[in-house]
């Protein structure tokens, strides 16, 4: 029996979203601009023309037709093609801290819990503010609840990882009750002027609180039946923003310090390890594919998560066992499969079984086993 419970979650999405056709007529409009300004060195073959991109290709090749952000002008300027954000005082809380605040809000109001309920607060996300103070300490203040909070940042990844460590400190006896929190602001480490990435991500605020059974309202959320976790060094999804740039020798592009992929290798390599870390785990636990309700999976690419649900149960998914945000969302890298969580989970009956998986750069993959009680 499990003695960790995945009581509520919660969600905030951005009020602005970006349409394909929007993103698109922005980029081509960037293009434009910069196959004018080097005419010359294009005519003598000394640079090579910019594409231009379109709609169709973003939604074959993601299933992606819409995403929110933080800031639609700025990133729709083609001078500018950045969210532009708000410089805040210190003894402001930060924009991450505002997003993370709007989740835990509906999460605590469906599980019947308060801010001084909380024992630890973990921030769980691919982009953090700054080094220090951590942002989940930050969240601690202006929440008013928690005895301690920590950051973790393990890509898109990340939220399978904060569920795991929530859990393991609720069955070591060290905290009854953890937040855990996924702040994603992608539209800032995204490269607008990128062709092959440009419509990748979105930005959004997951929450999720995790519990011991014995104080889990009866019947209540999901018990946590397993956690695994795994990781592989890749540099194929890459972002070398740090500290050290501006002390490195030679510096940087600005592209360089953006999100980077090499898209076909990540599909080719991710989508067979992450189907296989599920189907081991699910054994792990006398489990078959027969048992699968659901797949909450990270919201890559449609055609990535297909390829990973068929080899997970077997057969092409179909009446629900593969939801999808990826249309109007994009991806929103650790937040994504507590989206879909969020969205696609009250309609399971008492004993359903579904697997939660989120997986992207380093490459790190986890797999959390949950079971409505």
């Amino acid at each position: 029996m499990s003695n960790v419970v995945l009581t509520a979650s919660g969600l905030y999405t951005p009020p602005e979203a970006i349409s394909n056709d929007e993103l698109v007529a922005s980029f081509n409009a960037y293009v434009d601009i910069h196959n004018q300004a080097h005419a010359d060195d294009i005519a003598a073959g000394r640079v090579a023309p910019l594409s231009h991109s379109n709609s169709e290709f973003i939604t074959k090749a993601s299933g992606i037709q819409s995403r929110y952000v933080v800031d639609k002008a700025g990133i729709l300027d083609p001078e500018v093609m950045h969210p532009r954000i708000r410089t805040r005082g210190n003894d402001e809380p930060s924009l991450q801290c505002e997003m993370a605040l709007a989740a835990i809000g509906p999460c605590l109001e469906a599980a019947g819990r308060s801010a001084e309920d909380i024992d630890v607060i973990l921030v769980a996300c691919s982009n953090l503010p700054r080094p220090y103070p951590a942002l989940a300490v930050e969240v601690q203040e202006f929440l008013g609840g928690g005895h301690y909070g920590f950051d973790l940042n393990v890509a898109c990844a990340s939220a399978a990882f904060g569920i795991q460590t929530a859990a393991d400190m609720i069955k070591s006896g060290s905290a009854r009750r953890v937040l855990m929190v996924n702040p994603e602001i992608c539209s800032a480490h995204l490269n607008f002027r990128d062709r092959d990435s440009h419509f990748i991500f979105g930005d959004v605020c997951t929450a999720a609180l995790l519990e011991h059974a014995d104080d889990a309202p009866a019947g209540a959320g999901f018990d946590v039946l397993g956690t695994r976790l795994s990781t592989r060094f890749s540099n194929n999804i890459r972002n070398n923003f740090g500290f050290l740039n501006r002390s490195e020798t030679e510096p940087r592009s600005e592209a360089d310090r953006l999100f980077v992929q090499h898209g076909r290798r990540v599909f080719k390599e991710v989508g067979p390890m992450v189907a296989e870390m599920i189907v081991d785990h699910v054994a792990e636990h006398a489990l078959s594919a027969s048992d699968l309700k659901r797949l909450w999976l990270h919201q890559a690419n449609i055609n990535m998560n297909t390829l990973i649900a068929k080899r997970v149960l077997g057969h092409a998914p179909e009446n629900g066992e593969m939801p999808s945000v990826l249309a109007e969302y994009g991806n929103t890298s650790s937040a994504s499969p507590v989206i879909v969580f969020h969205k696609f989970s009250n309609d399971l009956a008492t004993g359903d079984i579904g697997v939660l998986c989120g997986f992207g750069a380093g490459y790190s993959a986890g797999s959390v086993v949950l079971r409505r009680r």
